[in-house]
Parts: structure tokens; C-alpha cells; sequence
């Protein structure tokens, strides 16, 4: 045992924004952890594709090894339990296909034009409850509301639990409300460095859903988990700071009080709008969600203050000022969006690309000369792969992992037959 825990949990992201990883002793923990490189080749139906970046499929499914530093270990929220985010290296470097790896390459192409990138998320989920026949039924409240508090929105303590164990885990969870549709939540951190906030969305993430599965209850952090209710967003709130500390998105010179740079940002944002919505929106689920009139990120829109635009600029100015980004939902892969998102913004910022104007309308309607999101994941991973100069910002071997594990989910949901079809055709045909 060492200082008070017996075991390390080692975490990774995958390209599913699964944790994987692995439990060691305290006493083996120097060691890291090693994993085989088939995994980068696994859909969520544990399948394979073969031939994928990154699987080594024809070399033998090789290892990788997941490395980290002792002074890296935090508290976990399970008993005798630290946990580590782990980087991930083969033959001594980093894996490309790694979505850590892709985040560390965006915050240092920011540092070296002398930028600090900082973030904040807030992700919203609904919570279900077992419907008594395998399946899950939304959880009953009756009594909820938006930016409702207590037993009423809450009923069996899940939030009272989630928040307990983010304080044990030392998570900086910054606020809990119910959301507008019913069982929904929203969950908001506080902003941190791009790689240590990442980090902490993807254990809160774990954390909630474990939280949860012990009383008996389902978190999902899915797009569009039904379809008579709204969706589930995964806002990325961000902004840089320079050398001296300030944070370069404001500038108390100007009308509004943001600098040139934001908005070089935004426009980088709104330029690559689509081909981002592969990497943001990576679920065949996600374009549910994604639609016109939703408040979803749909539109390739910026506005002041405006929850009908993509990029909302928030009121705050001074050292709180920051841009949110709305189009991610929960299914995205926190490390990989967050890298994304900045690498585009980068290319709008390298390339003074002008956003033009601000949202003037309710950001609800059809805007004309305004474009939207793909309809599709298949038709959003036609557009990110055309995006050659998101792919290399991003990295090549990991967009090309994503592309191939991505087109085969898309290909089993249309050889699926749906609940929808047995409803529509199956009393008529």
C-alpha cells in the first residue's frame, strides 16, 4: 500500500471515447501498462476493421504501451483507488492515432505562436432508469424543471452522489441544474488548461455513468437519446492567454470588447464548420440532434450572447472572456473535439479569416448564404476528409483511423433494420 491507496487505475481515451485501460498495484504502478494496437481497430459492436491506421493489422496486432508519471496520479472516486490519464507510446513515440496525442500537438502549435489555450465544458445527459424488461424508460420527474434544483429534478440523489465523488476526486465540478427536457441534466467544469480540462471531462464522464450504474440508474451522454424530447450538447467553452497572462480573446479597446484574434478564430471555426462536424458530431446519432431550429450548433453561425449561433460569444469580458463552441455533443471524443476545435481555430487565426457579420435573427430559420452541418455522419466524414488542412492540423494517421472505424459503424446502421421501420411499415406490409 502506498499512502493510503493499493491500486492505480490506469485511463486512456480511445477513438470511441471509451476509458480504456487497466488496474496495476501501488507497488507496480512505475511500470505503465501495455495494450495491443488492435484495439484502434474495434467499433462499439467489438468488431474490427481491418487494415485500420494505428491496429497494425498486419504486423500482429503489436503492443503499445500506456506511460505516465507518479506525480501525475490523482484520487479516484473508487475506494484504495488513484487514477492517471495516460499518455500513450510505441517504439518510443507518441501514438498518432491517439486522441491525447492529437490535443497536446493542437496546445503546442498554439504555444509556439506564444498562446496558452484554456477550457471549460458543459455537458448535458439524460438519465435513465431500467424499464423491467432488459431495456431503459427515461427517469420519472414529474416535478422537474429547467434550472431546477432538488428532489423534485432529483429524486433518487444521483446529483447528490455525482457531486460527492467529484469532490473526492478532485473534478471542479462547477454547477448542476436540471435541463429544459426531462430526465436531463446539465454539468458544468471549470475551466482549466486545454489538457488538464480535457482530462477531467473525460474521467467526469466515467465518474457519472459508474455513479450511476450503482444506484441502479443509466447517465447518457448521447446526442439525441429520444426523440420526442431535445438534445444533449457538449459545449466547449475556450480562451487564450499571452505571455504575460491576459487573455488575448478580450480587448477593452474595441466597441465590443473582443480583439482581433477572436474573431480571426471564429472565422477559422465557421470555415471548416462541416468537415468539423465529423470529428465534433462522430455518431450516426448526432445528426439527429443536428437540425435547423434546435440550438444544436447547426447553422455555421456567431453571435453576442447568442444561444442561436454556433459560437456564442458570452457576455463576461476581461479576464473571463471566452468563446463557446455548441456544435459537440457527449458522443464526441472529449480529447479529439477539444483538439479540433482549437486546430481549426488556429487555421482561422494563422490565415486572418473574417468571420463576417454576427447573427442578427433568432438563429432558429433557414439564413440565407448561412450553411449547416451535413445531414449525415457519412456525408460530415465525406467533408472532413476533403478538409485536407483541418486533417493535417489535426493529424492525418488519426483522421484516417477515425474515417475507417467510422465508415463501418455507418455502413452496419443502414444494413440495420430500425424500431422506426417495424412501427411505420409493419402493420401495412
Amino acid at each position: 500500500m502506498s499512502d493510503g491507496f493499493d491500486r492505480v487505475r490506469v485511463l486512456w481515451p480511445d477513438h470511441l471515447g471509451l476509458a480504456r485501460g487497466k488496474y496495476v498495484p501501488a507497488s507496480l504502478a512505475e511500470r505503465g501498462t501495455h495494450h495491443c494496437t488492435g484495439t484502434w481497430s474495434l467499433g462499439y459492436d467489438r468488431g474490427m476493421t481491418p487494415e485500420t491506421v494505428g491496429s497494425y493489422w498486419n504486423e500482429g496486432l503489436p503492443d503499445f504501451e500506456a506511460v505516465y508519471d507518479m506525480s501525475e496520479l490523482r484520487p479516484g472516486w473508487e475506494a484504495n483507488t488513484r487514477v492517471v490519464v495516460a499518455d500513450l507510446v510505441r517504439e518510443g513515440q507518441p501514438v498518432s492515432v491517439a486522441p491525447r496525442s492529437a490535443l497536446k500537438k493542437a496546445v503546442a502549435d498554439w504555444r509556439a505562436l506564444g498562446y496558452e489555450a484554456h477550457v471549460g465544458m458543459e455537458f448535458e445527459a439524460f438519465v435513465f432508469t431500467p424499464d423491467g424488461n432488459g431495456g431503459w424508460r427515461p427517469l420519472d420527474t414529474p416535478g422537474a424543471f429547467v434550472y431546477g434544483t432538488g428532489p423534485a429534478v432529483d429524486p433518487h440523489g444521483l446529483v447528490d452522489a455525482i457531486w460527492q465523488a467529484c469532490s473526492d476526486a478532485q473534478i471542479p465540478l462547477e454547477s448542476v441544474n436540471s435541463e429544459y427536457d426531462t430526465p436531463q441534466f446539465e454539468f458544468t467544469l471549470r475551466y482549466a488548461d486545454a489538457l488538464r480540462a480535457a482530462d477531467e471531462g473525460f474521467l467526469f464522464k466515467v465518474l457519472a455513468r459508474e455513479v450511476a450504474h450503482r444506484m441502479g440508474l443509466l447517465v447518457t451522454f448521447m446526442g439525441k437519446p429520444l426523440s420526442d424530447r431535445g438534445g444533449s450538447g457538449l459545449h466547449i467553452n475556450f480562451s487564450f492567454t499571452d505571455v504575460t497572462g491576459a487573455n488575448v480573446i478580450n480587448d477593452a479597446a474595441q466597441p465590443d470588447g473582443i480583439s482581433a484574434l477572436a474573431k480571426n478564430v471564429i472565422g477559422g471555426l465557421l470555415a471548416h464548420h462541416q468537415s468539423l462536424a465529423g470529428l465534433c458530431a462522430p455518431t450516426v446519432n448526432a445528426y439527429k440532434r443536428l437540425r435547423p431550429a434546435s440550438l444544436s450548433g447547426y447553422w455555421a453561425n456567431w453571435g453576442y450572447d447568442h444561444r442561436g449561433a454556433t459560437i456564442r460569444i458570452p457576455g463576461e469580458r476581461g479576464p473571463a472572456a471566452r468563446l463557446e463552441h455548441r456544435l459537440s455533443d457527449g458522443g464526441a471524443v472529449v480529447h479529439t473535439a477539444i483538439a479540433a476545435v482549437l486546430q481549426a481555430s488556429l487555421l482561422g487565426f494563422t490565415g486572418e479569416v473574417d468571420p463576417g457579420p454576427p447573427e442578427g435573427g433568432n438563429g432558429l430559420d433557414t439564413i440565407e448564404a448561412t450553411i449547416g452541418v451535413p445531414h449525415s455522419l457519412a456525408d460530415a466524414l465525406d467533408a472532413l476528409e476533403a478538409d485536407r488542412e483541418l486533417v493535417e492540423a489535426v493529424g492525418a494517421d488519426l483522421v484516417s483511423q477515425h474515417l475507417s472505424v467510422k465508415r463501418a459503424e455507418w455502413e452496419r446502421y443502414l444494413a440495420a433494420t430500425t424500431d422506426w421501420e417495424l412501427r411505420e411499415y409493419l402493420p401495412f406490409l
